[in-house]
Protein backbone atom coordinates (compact mmCIF):
# COMPACT_ATOMS: atom_id res chain seq x y z
CA UNK A 1 0.00 0.00 0.00
CA UNK A 2 1.72 3.10 -1.17
CA UNK A 3 1.56 5.90 1.43
CA UNK A 4 -0.54 8.86 1.07
CA UNK A 5 0.86 12.64 1.18
CA UNK A 6 0.13 14.82 3.66
CA UNK A 7 -2.67 17.10 3.19
CA UNK A 8 -2.35 20.42 5.39
CA UNK A 9 -5.46 22.10 6.07
CA UNK A 10 -5.11 26.11 4.02
CA UNK A 11 -8.58 27.20 5.88
CA UNK A 12 -9.16 24.93 9.01
CA UNK A 13 -11.08 26.19 12.13
CA UNK A 14 -11.18 22.84 14.27
CA UNK A 15 -13.89 23.95 17.51
CA UNK A 16 -14.77 21.67 19.84
CA UNK A 17 -18.53 21.11 20.73
CA UNK A 18 -18.14 23.75 23.66
CA UNK A 19 -16.79 26.60 21.16
CA UNK A 20 -19.74 26.58 18.85
CA UNK A 21 -21.78 28.18 21.55
CA UNK A 22 -18.82 30.82 22.06
CA UNK A 23 -18.64 31.48 18.65
CA UNK A 24 -22.05 32.15 17.96
CA UNK A 25 -23.07 33.66 21.39
CA UNK A 26 -20.05 36.37 19.73
CA UNK A 27 -22.89 37.94 17.31
CA UNK A 28 -25.54 39.54 19.12
CA UNK A 29 -28.72 38.62 17.88
CA UNK A 30 -30.17 41.75 18.05
CA UNK A 31 -27.35 42.57 15.07
CA UNK A 32 -29.51 40.47 12.82
CA UNK A 33 -32.58 42.40 13.57
CA UNK A 34 -31.69 45.44 11.27
CA UNK A 35 -31.68 42.93 8.27
CA UNK A 36 -34.92 41.02 9.67
CA UNK A 37 -32.20 38.05 9.93
CA UNK A 38 -31.79 35.26 12.10
CA UNK A 39 -28.02 34.50 14.41
CA UNK A 40 -27.01 31.46 13.17
CA UNK A 41 -23.20 29.80 11.99
CA UNK A 42 -22.12 29.34 8.62
CA UNK A 43 -20.19 26.39 8.02
CA UNK A 44 -18.25 25.48 4.54
CA UNK A 45 -16.23 22.18 4.65
CA UNK A 46 -13.71 21.41 1.83
CA UNK A 47 -13.56 17.99 0.44
CA UNK A 48 -10.58 16.90 -2.06
CA UNK A 49 -11.47 14.60 -3.91
CA UNK A 50 -7.80 13.09 -5.16
CA UNK A 51 -6.41 9.87 -3.30
CA UNK A 52 -3.09 10.07 -3.74
CA UNK A 53 -2.34 11.54 -6.91
CA UNK A 54 -5.17 10.10 -8.85
CA UNK A 55 -8.93 11.83 -8.55
CA UNK A 56 -10.22 8.70 -6.32
CA UNK A 57 -13.73 10.13 -5.59
CA UNK A 58 -15.81 9.77 -8.39
CA UNK A 59 -19.09 12.06 -9.11
CA UNK A 60 -21.09 8.89 -8.21
CA UNK A 61 -18.77 8.28 -5.13
CA UNK A 62 -19.39 11.90 -4.20
CA UNK A 63 -23.53 12.07 -4.67
CA UNK A 64 -23.52 8.79 -2.58
CA UNK A 65 -21.68 10.55 0.06
CA UNK A 66 -23.56 13.71 0.22
CA UNK A 67 -27.09 11.60 -0.32
CA UNK A 68 -25.71 9.17 2.60
CA UNK A 69 -24.23 10.95 4.99
CA UNK A 70 -24.67 14.99 4.78
CA UNK A 71 -28.27 15.68 3.58
CA UNK A 72 -29.57 13.50 6.18
CA UNK A 73 -27.72 15.30 8.51
CA UNK A 74 -28.59 18.72 7.16
CA UNK A 75 -32.31 17.91 5.49
CA UNK A 76 -33.23 21.77 5.58
CA UNK A 77 -30.62 22.24 3.24
CA UNK A 78 -27.10 23.18 1.88
CA UNK A 79 -25.36 23.60 -1.42
CA UNK A 80 -22.20 22.04 -2.93
CA UNK A 81 -20.32 23.80 -5.39
CA UNK A 82 -17.46 22.60 -7.38
CA UNK A 83 -14.09 24.08 -6.66
CA UNK A 84 -10.10 23.50 -7.54
CA UNK A 85 -8.12 22.80 -4.59
CA UNK A 86 -4.66 24.00 -4.19
CA UNK A 87 -2.50 22.85 -1.34
CA UNK A 88 1.72 22.28 -0.75
CA UNK A 89 2.74 18.78 -0.94
CA UNK A 90 5.05 18.44 2.47
CA UNK A 91 7.08 15.83 1.01
CA UNK A 92 7.93 17.12 -2.09
CA UNK A 93 7.20 20.71 -1.23
CA UNK A 94 5.40 20.90 -4.74
CA UNK A 95 2.39 22.64 -5.23
CA UNK A 96 -0.65 20.44 -5.61
CA UNK A 97 -4.22 21.10 -7.56
CA UNK A 98 -7.07 18.56 -7.29
CA UNK A 99 -10.76 19.22 -7.85
CA UNK A 100 -12.79 19.52 -4.65
CA UNK A 101 -16.29 19.62 -3.22
CA UNK A 102 -16.93 22.93 -0.97
CA UNK A 103 -20.30 22.65 0.70
CA UNK A 104 -22.19 25.13 2.79
CA UNK A 105 -24.19 24.70 5.84
CA UNK A 106 -26.34 27.45 7.80
CA UNK A 107 -27.65 26.01 11.06
CA UNK A 108 -28.22 26.90 14.22
CA UNK A 109 -25.42 27.19 16.50
CA UNK A 110 -25.88 24.58 19.06
CA UNK A 111 -23.66 21.73 19.53
CA UNK A 112 -25.32 19.10 18.61
CA UNK A 113 -24.86 20.87 14.67
CA UNK A 114 -21.14 20.85 15.32
CA UNK A 115 -21.45 16.92 16.31
CA UNK A 116 -22.94 16.53 13.02
CA UNK A 117 -20.26 18.35 11.09
CA UNK A 118 -17.30 16.78 12.54
CA UNK A 119 -19.30 13.60 11.79
CA UNK A 120 -19.37 14.77 7.94
CA UNK A 121 -15.06 15.49 8.26
CA UNK A 122 -14.63 11.92 10.20
CA UNK A 123 -16.79 9.92 7.76
CA UNK A 124 -15.44 11.23 4.42
CA UNK A 125 -11.73 11.32 6.07
CA UNK A 126 -11.97 7.79 6.55
CA UNK A 127 -14.26 6.54 3.88
CA UNK A 128 -11.77 8.13 0.84
CA UNK A 129 -8.52 8.20 3.06
CA UNK A 130 -7.92 11.73 2.98
CA UNK A 131 -5.66 13.57 5.76
CA UNK A 132 -7.77 16.64 6.12
CA UNK A 133 -11.10 17.87 5.11
CA UNK A 134 -11.12 22.25 5.54
CA UNK A 135 -13.94 23.42 8.03
CA UNK A 136 -14.54 27.17 8.62
CA UNK A 137 -17.27 27.87 10.54
CA UNK A 138 -18.58 31.79 11.07
CA UNK A 139 -21.40 33.35 12.65
CA UNK A 140 -23.77 35.20 10.05
CA UNK A 141 -27.24 36.78 9.95
CA UNK A 142 -29.47 34.88 7.89
CA UNK A 143 -32.73 35.04 6.43
CA UNK A 144 -34.77 33.06 3.91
Amino acid sequence: MRSLPIRPVLLSVLLSCTALPALAQRMDPSDCTAYAANAMIEAQLFFGRNIGNDVGVSERDWNDFLDGEVTPRFPNGLTVTEASGHWRDIESGRPVREPSKVVTLLAGGDPATLRLIHEIVDLYKDRFHQQSVGLAIRPVCVSF
